[in-house]
């Protein structure tokens, strides 16, 4: 790390967002009292990291990104036994699992064994152990990875409702762009262990420069023909090529396209396909760190997103 200011407001989902290698576990460790900080100062939770981690831990929740229910035992007796960790009497664990459960979706789990859930039925356990003892910060690292879309989606809903119902400030690792731009009200970006952007997801997407207008040729021997007239609209950067795709950014996409299919007509170059798309996520990390957030997935990963 080489120096790392986070500011988070309560009351805030905040993302923090980096290819694999650029600092995201290692702040995480820190802020969590996992590793010990070699230099610097942070207030967790109200609690000095370094003088008083026992007071950050007390008053914070970590979901890990592997979780951490062992498979063979009771749902509810994970929950209580974790809760017996922070001194919280069997009793009142039950109670508050229970309340946990029925607004997490677990209604009904409680005698049955963790390795009998589902993907999402796990992390929505490990998210409840995380909150057992009312804590006003939760970490979630990486909190839906490996789920299939329908209980990532799911997930979402619920990572909202801490914020929105409980009041819950969310601090969550992510390497899915539309998971960032869903939930948080902000987003930090690290890179070769600096902060390099902050922002609100529609903040950061305004620092690309302009649309991406995208245009799919019928003949690619056409393509040089439609590069130089994609590279004649007014304001629009150098035109790239992949493949029979001709791509170029302008200022406003929707305004260009008209003359642009006008000229491409009056050339004779015939289309496959047109597109406009609105600057992304990974678009500002493209443009931020000179590699895409997707270069950080697994192949698993990959397919996952791919198939949805």
């Amino acid at each position: 790390m080489r120096g790392v200011d986070i500011d988070v407001e309560a009351g805030e989902v905040v993302g923090f967002l980096g290819p694999n290698g650029a600092g995201k576990t290692t702040t995480l460790r820190m802020l969590t009292t996992l590793l010990e900080p070699t230099a610097g100062e942070a207030s967790v939770a109200g609690h000095d990291l370094r003088t008083d981690p026992v007071g950050v831990r007390r008053n914070i929740g970590y979901v890990p990104q592997s979780g951490s229910s062992l498979p063979i035992a009771r749902v509810g007796e994970e929950l209580t036994d974790h809760a017996a960790l922070y001194g919280i009497p069997t009793a009142v664990a039950r109670a508050r699992g229970e309340e946990l459960f029925a607004r997490l979706d677990l209604d009904g789990v409680w005698t049955r064994k963790v390795e009998s859930l589902s993907g999402g039925q796990r992390r929505r356990l490990d998210i409840a152990k995380g909150l057992v003892h009312r804590p006003p910060l939760v970490f979630l690292d990486e909190p839906t990875t490996g789920l299939d879309p329908q209980s990532r989606a799911n997930l979402w809903v619920h990572v909202s409702d801490l914020r929105d119902k409980a009041g819950v400030t969310v601090f969550l690792t992510t390497h899915y762009l539309e998971e960032a731009d869903v939930l948080c009200d902000r987003i930090l970006v690290i890179d070769h262990g600096r902060i390099v952007a902050a922002g609100t997801p529609d903040e950061l997407k305004r620092r690309v420069s302009g649309d991406a207008v995208l245009l799919r040729l019928t003949d690619p021997a056409q393509v040089p023909d439609a590069t130089r007239l994609a590279a004649a609209l007014p304001d629009a950067d150098e035109p790239g090529v992949d493949g029979e795709v001709v791509h170029v950014r302008v200022p406003n996409g929707a305004a260009a396209l008209p003359g642009l299919l006008r000229e491409l007509d009056r050339a004779g170059v015939p289309l496959a396909a047109v597109e406009v798309r609105r600057p992304t996520l990974d678009d500002v990390f493209l443009s931020l760190t000179g590699r895409s957030l997707r270069d950080a997935e697994t192949p698993a990963e990959a397919e996952l997103v791919g198939a949805r």
